[in-house]
């Protein structure tokens, strides 16, 4: 197996883009396969010769710590920006006050608007959903009692 690979990791990238156009061609299912066994193998993108192994850094062990850190970093930054911005310090400042107070303010009423319109499509849905239940009720009350099976 291990020199197999070693044929594979030989072939340089014209040929293997040669490989997969030409087999697309010929039988479509056959590129695909290549495609995606160069995409799995890290060929596609040139990772193989890195030191984190064939499938590259984020799939190892270390990388999986990586992506988890960077996601949480990632999402305490989302949430010091939002809680920031609600009190007034998590943006530069543009160096003008007048221009920093006007944003603050169009920022704050946006807020406002999308809260109240939220709170409209809420009471819209609700109005409607009411007005579907009242309908059914009717139609359901208007209906004859559905009668008992016979029995012989």
């Amino acid at each position: 197996m291990g020199d197999l690979v070693e044929r594979l990791d030989d072939i340089p990238r014209p040929a293997w883009i040669a490989l997969v156009v030409l087999s697309f061609i010929v039988f479509w299912p056959v590129g695909l396969a290549l495609l995606i066994y160069l995409k799995w193998s890290g060929r596609m993108f040139g990772f193989r010769g890195c030191s984190a192994g064939p499938w590259g850094h984020w799939s190892s062990p270390e990388g999986r710590d990586a992506r988890r850190s960077a996601r949480e970093e990632w999402r305490a930054m989302k949430r010091q920006a939002r809680w920031g911005r609600r009190h007034g310090w998590g943006h530069q400042g543009s160096g003008n006050v007048a221009f920093d107070e006007y944003r603050e303010e169009t920022l704050r009423k946006l807020d406002e608007e999308q809260r109240e319109f939220h709170d409209y499509l809420d009471r819209l849905r609700s109005a409607k959903d009411r007005a579907e239940f009242d309908q059914f009720m009717r139609e359901r009350g208007n209906q004859p009692p559905a009668a008992p099976p016979a029995t012989n």
